[in-house]
């Protein structure tokens, strides 16, 4: 009994600050659809919804103590619905086969791939031989060659021959999900061209959406031709969103210092732009009595702020991070006209919860998390300084130590999230942000501002040359703190569950009242526990069969110097060890012999055969325990075959031992499950594939998609 009173007490303690638990109620229901293995039925839903009906009546007449328990439950699974209504929302056709052929479509994107390619994006799409049933909403195709990229201008109908393939699945089972994140995004297939790409026809009016891309990139143009160079790219990328100017070098030198985040519009820019103008005109009108007398200039000031940061959203992009971004700022100028404090948990969890209602999507994204995390910690941070005295510090030093408490929190913040999603860690992260975040807020965007209200007086190159000072300095200290000894080091991704458990241990210790709140410590250690714990698929195989990577004492050892970089570059990157594909394919642990690879994982024998001569030059399975291929294999053979045929409906596989010797397969169809945005391919009825298998019970199958041996 005395217990039952103690939770109670508990309970009733959080009452005030419940607000910050509605987004993690959500984003728990969220999180729990995208981690299911199979679609629901319209039944299961109507069940989900009938309960959450069940659970907003229950409140009514449960006990004060359980009614944040029962409106949390309710929340987990209005976020499952909110998900899953999203999931529908965005659904259009994907491409269900490899496509050569004439690509037709309007531009409405342009950017450059990790390849540093030029890249298009076109809707209105048209291709040879497809029904409109059946055409996907849009596509997206690098473009190799000589061509420049200024001869495309926004809304122009374009018309190539190109390869067009379905955006394809992770690279290895629980590795990123490039299929879900097409799906969302409507990107119904991907690829390449190497011929010209010709204008059918002239960019035409279209929507306002066209016209505010065609601002954007046509600022972005002149913005290039006043400032040439990577300067006049990253200016252009933190005006106007438009990042198809920055090389690859500049690129990585952003992230290995940790300043990549100067380069993205999200919550720093919208804020420093925002707050500037905020200061600006509540100080510039405080100058003029008859006005300050007359009219509550702060809030005349923030309505100003928001509509700049509206403005600056739209000629931005208007993506997911410019999105949240903007709501988050909104939330707080709108507490300024409602008397209320700017910067609060309860001003974070509304701008989490509006972005979570918008997409809910973006909470699998490192975006999401690591802006929120950030800001959650700044506002924790120096909540609790408010308690500090600092009377005692010179004036000159609390701007300091305010930059320095600020760049090392957020970066502390995001950090683990930062390794998670791209397995790196900046360790002179601080030092480049301390010399340059300052300089972003005082000199950068100010001059940006500057630069737009001289623009039409034909005197914006004044606040550009001072931008280009200081975007200078920001990729000098980049360049130089990416090149000191030490400045990155790697590690493995971790288990799915590892961020999941992280981020709720953290919000726990922030968010819960009493005592009980410090458990919050006990789950971030086990969270790290658990990452440290992570193993690495001991044998890796491609989706297109034409890879193998084995796990040695020196790293992961490839089939292939060239060939499959994409996919041999994120197994490298997974593993916590980037290095080149030549040296990985260098290092010892598979031989490679008339383009046949052999390793062994215990007493299996694995081989990997490339090209329809080399495959049927193999006798049998040449002695091998599992055979890969990708190539179809239509004759059967005494061992487990891996085709392309059945890579491309169960995905990549991973190859493991267990206690007992037998090899254990997981693919990444295992791990994803059959969802909305992989139905194209999956597996037909009564097609399986073997998890376990013991040494010699491999057996020959005419069909190479029916799994083969154990249980």
């Amino acid at each position: 009994m005395q217990a039952l009173t103690r939770l109670q007490d508990a309970a009733l303690a959080q009452r005030g600050s419940l607000i910050g638990w509605v987004p993690v109620c959500l984003g728990i229901g969220i999180a729990g659809y995208f981690r299911l293995r199979f679609e629901p039925d319209m039944m299961i839903w109507i069940w989900v919804a009938v309960l959450a009906l069940a659970l907003l009546v229950t409140v009514r007449v449960v006990s004060l103590a359980a009614q944040p328990v029962v409106v949390g439950l309710m929340l987990i699974l209005c976020g499952a619905m909110l998900a899953k209504w999203q999931a529908e929302a965005v659904g259009a056709p994907v491409l269900s086969f490899r496509y050569y052929g004439p690509i037709e479509g309007r531009v409405v994107g342009i950017d450059r791939s990790a390849s540093d390619a030029p890249r298009l994006t076109l809707d209105r799409v048209r291709l040879d031989r497809i029904s409109p049933a059946r055409m996907p909403e849009r596509v997206r195709i690098s473009i190799h060659g000589d061509q420049v990229m200024g001869s495309y201008q926004p809304g122009d109908i374009l018309m190539t021959t190109g390869h067009l393939s379905p955006p394809s699945g992770p690279a290895e089972p629980g590795g990123f999900d490039f299929q879900r994140h097409a799906y969302f995004d409507q990107l119904g297939a991907v690829g390449y061209t190497r011929t010209p790409v010709l204008r059918a026809q002239a960019a035409e009016r279209g929507d306002w959406r066209h016209w505010i891309f065609t601002q954007r990139m046509t600022l972005s143009q002149a913005v290039q031709e006043a400032m040439p160079g990577e300067t006049g790219a990253f200016a252009a990328a933190i005006m106007t969103g438009d990042r198809s100017g920055m090389g690859q070098d500049t690129l990585q030198a952003l992230r290995a210092s940790n300043l990549a985040h100067l380069l993205a519009i999200s919550g720093l820019h919208m804020g420093l732009l925002t707050g500037f103008v905020f200061a600006l005109i509540r100080y510039g009108l405080a100058l003029i009595p008859a006005v300050a007398l007359r009219f509550a200039t702060k809030k005349l000031a923030a309505i100003c702020a928001i509509i700049v940061g509206a403005f600056y959203l739209a000629l931005s992009g208007g993506n997911v991070a410019t999105e949240r971004a903007f709501i988050m700022v909104s939330v707080m100028f709108v507490a300024i006209l409602l008397d209320r404090r700017a910067l609060t948990l309860r001003a974070v969890a509304m701008a989490a919860i509006l972005v979570l209602f918008l997409h809910p999507e973006a909470l699998l994204g490192p975006g999401f998390q690591m802006s929120f995390a950030a800001t959650t910690a700044l506002v924790v941070v120096f909540g609790q300084m408010r308690h500090v005295d600092l009377s005692r510090l010179p004036k000159w030093t609390r701007p300091v130590l305010s930059v320095v408490i600020s760049s090392f929190v957020a970066g502390l913040a995001t950090a683990p999230i930062a390794a998670a999603h791209f397995n790196q860690i900046a360790h002179y992260g601080l030092i480049a942000n301390l010399l340059s975040v300052p300089l972003m807020g005082a000199l950068v965007m100010p001059a940006a501002v500057l630069a737009v209200c001289l623009a039409p007086l034909g005197l914006w190159g004044i606040g550009l040359w001072i931008m280009e000072q200081g975007l200078r300095w920001i990729l000098w200290v980049a360049k130089t703190v990416s090149a000191q000894n030490g400045a990155l080091s790697h590690v493995p991704s971790p288990d799915g569950l590892v961020l999941g458990v992280l981020t709720l241990g953290l919000l726990w210790l922030i968010l819960w009242r009493g005592a009980a709140r410090w458990g919050g410590l006990g789950a971030t250690a086990l969270a790290f526990v658990m990452w440290v714990q992570t193993e690495r698929p001991q044998v890796l195989v491609a989706d297109s069969g034409a890879l193998i990577g084995v796990m040695t004492d020196q790293g992961r050892a490839l089939s292939k110097a060239k060939g499959a970089g994409f996919v041999a570059g994120i197994w490298l990157e997974n593993d916590g060890g980037p290095v080149p594909q030549a040296d990985a394919a260098a290092r010892p642990g598979i031989s490679v012999q008339d383009r046949v690879a052999r390793t062994q994982l215990g007493d299996w024998d694995i081989v990997q055969v490339s090209g329809k001569t080399a495959l049927a030059a193999l006798s049998g399975c040449g002695g091998a325990d599992v055979l890969v291929s990708n190539q179809q294999v239509e004759d059967p053979r005494p061992c487990l075959v891996l085709d392309v045929s059945l890579l491309r409906h169960h995905g990549a596989v991973a190859l493991d031992l267990d206690a007992q010797g037998d090899l254990r397969l997981t693919t990444a169809r295992d791990v994803t499950g059959t969802r909305p945005w992989n139905i194209h391919g999956a597996p037909r009825e009564g097609q399986t594939f073997a998890r376990l298998m013991k040494k010699g019970t491999q057996t020959a199958s005419p069909d190479p998609i029916v799994a083969l041996g154990g249980p």
